[in-house]
């Protein structure tokens, strides 16, 4: 019996058909992974080289089972014959061992065909519509045809284009940039915009856009005197960016005398004017709302003081900045397409340095697709607790049990940049602390400082209080006692009747009573906050929790799935470890014999108001000032600063870090040196006899292990770690002197 098929039935029935034989080609290839909002492009090595061939195929079938639906909904295909359509499906039916061949063969035929009519169609359709991205678009000529290139140089153009056939319309950046699904409009967005195929005969091909170096500019960063520029880039919208802005104006005149003092130093560092985006992901988009709301009830605002003080630092060394918590802006400011971020964004990047933080790390790589491997380099991540490089470097973290919710970005680990020095692998950005203001104060008013009776407790949240009734009542036998814990309106107080509660203070009004206390309370919680160094810069002194064992990922909820191995000590361990006594008593809470007694030695103790250098308005300037200068992550060459001069080796016992090693002879660890120690020549020297040299990727070399006198050196410099311990090696550790009150630089940096 011989059917009759129509062009549109026969066009259905072929859609049936690849259908059916795309599904079963991908279940033998997709992996179970792969998501629909994974990032177009994925190569063949994240993918794995098995099945290349079914996987062209299965490609190929998609992207024409794609192009048939739709030229069935919108157009009679009459010119598709039904012997086309007979000779296509006879071909389904050939032995299944020669089905590869016929198929690949046939397909392409049909494929140039439905290239025709696709071109033909698109056509019609853009005389009668224009493209407000039209500049924008990479246009084919109307006849054309286009044959994929086979090129030794371009190993994937063949797949991605495959890719792209079935996947065009997965990202509308496609579409922006032009492709429309034919071959010619694909193979020309994967030459001028992504690099995978060679340029087109007969067209200017350049740099790709977002290769291209922006203009240098020469211009020499000069010191200000004025803050006036980041009032013009920071508008106040919302409880955040209001805090931000009023401590930027509270401080400005002990920033405006730190640049004076500044300028009249002799041995400023001048360095290259940058322009410089600051982003804070943490208040953008939903996660930014939630943040906001946290901000009215009492909640962290550690991290907006960083924000606050790195935006003053920033304006008074010269630099240019644009601040925004806009993911919409931050597309345009980062030239990216419309869409989800699978294709590169359309220009050079704008922006030498971008300092945003882990949320706004995801934002850019949505943004900028493909160019975010390029400009990843000028990044700079507030990372209040740290990254060690083990969590840093994604490959290395999932097959050593180091995978968390916050690493595996593969940056430079110096590119982190934390609130205190506790993780040297990292940088120390710091903060300013609010008490020096108050050192000229202190000359004309030598009473200024007189505390009363006075404990305030820190913790402004009424779980943060939860078993430690019994620890703030033997305080309160000695001292009057305050808190600024937040109270939601209509609910009762759960705090001990013996509080005085102020409920949430603006920041002025808790440094007032900062002013007058005398002890400084640590309930626990928060850890590591800037809190307790400003109540020690204003005079009072801080009594904190230890804990015992130490707090850490493998026993503590707020550690948990965060990228640092380190084990706390206390509340605030650089209060216990970097100032101490008589600033700061570090006690068992559980001891009501040792908090009493602690209580009263502190009564009887005359405490002078106290700031490291490095949290005063001089000592940030001057850290940022070196890093900007000295530090160059886009550079392939192994790093010159801190000077080779700082180096002092040392060999350390059994199962201890280069933090800790370092520590013991009042050094820290400078990862930036490793390099220098990364060689047969330095155990040599150190005349530890090797039998073997390893050369590995691990976080723990190089080190020395004495089962077997084995030596191991780095592969991977991503994983030089100051972190790093196990109880088998002996860490072979840079270490440094620094300078007094200022961690993050040596005698021999400047």
């Amino acid at each position: 019996m011989h059917v009759a098929l129509r062009p549109r039935s026969g066009c259905l029935v072929l859609c049936l058909c690849l259908s059916a034989f795309t599904l079963l080609l991908q279940s033998l290839w997709v992996p179970l992974e792969m998501t629909r909002d994974e990032p177009a492009g994925r190569s063949p090595e994240e993918q794995g080289q098995r099945g290349l061939g079914f996987r062209r195929m299965a490609l190929r079938l998609e992207a024409l089972s794609t192009q048939v639906q739709r030229l069935s909904r919108e157009r009679d295909v009459s010119q598709l014959t039904r012997d086309d359509l007979s000779l296509l499906l006879q071909s389904f039916r050939q032995d299944q061992q020669g089905l590869a061949r016929l198929v690949e063969r046939e397909l392409k035929k049909v494929s140039q065909r439905l290239d025709q009519l696709s071109h033909h169609q698109r056509h019609h359709y853009q005389s009668n519509t224009l493209s407000p991205h039209d500049d924008l678009r990479l246009h084919t000529g109307p006849n054309e045809r286009c044959e994929v290139p086979m090129d030794s140089a371009y190993p994937l153009c063949a797949e991605k284009v495959e890719f792209l056939r079935a996947r065009w319309q997965s990202d509308t950046c496609y579409a922006f940039y032009g492709v429309d699904g034919t071959t010619c409009s694909i193979l020309t967005y994967l030459s001028q915009i992504e690099d995978f195929c060679p340029p087109r005969l007969g067209r200017n091909h350049s740099a790709l856009p977002w290769h291209q170096k922006a203009h240098s500019q020469t211009q020499q960063a000069e010191i200000r005197t004025t803050l006036s520029p980041l009032y013009e880039v920071i508008s106040r919208s919302g409880p955040a960016l209001n805090f931000i802005q009023s401590r930027i104006e509270r401080m400005s005149e002990r920033w405006i005398h730190a640049a004076v003092r500044m300028r009249q130093s002799s041995n400023k560092t001048l360095s290259t004017q940058m322009r410089v985006l600051l982003y804070p992901g943490a208040l953008a988009g939903s996660v930014g709302k939630r943040f906001e709301a946290l901000v009215e009830r009492g909640g962290p605002l550690g991290e907006l003081v960083q924000w606050a003080d790195l935006s003053a630092c920033l304006t008074i060394l010269g630099h240019n900045l644009t601040f925004s918590i806009s993911q919409q802006q931050l597309h345009s400011l980062v030239g990216a397409a419309p869409g989800r971020g699978s294709c590169p964004i359309q220009k050079p990047l704008t922006f030498d340095l971008i300092y945003t933080d882990y949320h706004g790390l995801a934002h850019l790589k949505g943004a900028m697709g493909l160019a975010f491997l390029h400009y990843r380099c000028r990044f700079r991540i507030l990372d209040s607790f740290g990254t060690e490089p083990a969590f840093n470097l994604g490959t290395y973290a999932r097959s050593h049990g180091y995978k968390t919710l916050w690493g595996s970005w593969g940056l430079q680990p110096m590119q982190y940049m934390t609130m205190f020095p506790h993780t040297p692998d990292n940088s120390f950005l710091g903060f300013v602390s609010e008490e020096a203001a108050s050192e000229e104060v202190r000359e004309d008013e030598p009473h200024a400082f007189r505390k009363e009776r006075i404990a305030v407790v820190y913790g402004k949240q009424d779980y943060m209080w939860q078993g430690k009734s019994e620890y703030v009542k033997v305080i309160s036998k000695e001292l009057e006692t305050h808190a600024t814990v937040y109270q939601p309106p209509a609910l009762t107080s759960n705090l001990p009747s013996f509080i005085t509660n102020h409920g949430l203070l603006t920041q002025e009004h808790f440094l007032q009573l900062l002013r007058r206390a005398k002890v400084f309370v640590g309930l626990g919680f928060p850890y590591e906050g800037p809190a307790p160094i400003e109540a020690i810069a204003l005079g009072c002194v801080f009594l904190q929790p230890q804990f015992d064992p130490p707090h850490s990922s493998d026993n503590n909820n707020f550690y948990k799935g965060k990228p640092t191995t380190r084990r706390i000590s206390s509340q605030h361990p650089y209060a216990e470890k970097f100032i101490g006594k008589p600033h700061v008593w570090t006690v068992d809470v559980t001891n009501k014999t040792e908090v009493r007694e602690a209580i009263r030695a502190i009564l009887r103790t005359e405490v002078k108001p106290f700031t490291p250098r490095e949290f005063t308005c001089e000592g940030m300037l001057e850290r940022v000032q070196s890093y900007i200068t000295h530090q160059n992550f886009c550079s392939k060459s192994v790093p010159t600063w801190p000077p080779e001069s700082a180096l002092r080796v040392h060999l350390g016992p059994l199962g201890q870090s280069c933090v800790s090693v370092c520590q013991r002879s009042s050094l820290v660890c400078e990862p930036a040196l490793f390099h220098h120690l990364n060689s047969p020549a330095t155990f040599t020297r150190l005349k530890i006899g090797c039998s073997s040299m390893a050369k590995e990727v691990n976080h723990m070399f190089p080190s020395y292990s004495p089962w077997g006198r084995q030596c191991g050196l780095q592969q991977e410099p991503l994983l030089f770690s100051c972190a790093g311990s196990d109880p088998s090696h002996r860490r072979l550790c840079p270490c440094r002197d620094h300078l007094p009150g200022q961690v993050a630089l040596c005698p021999d940096c400047f």
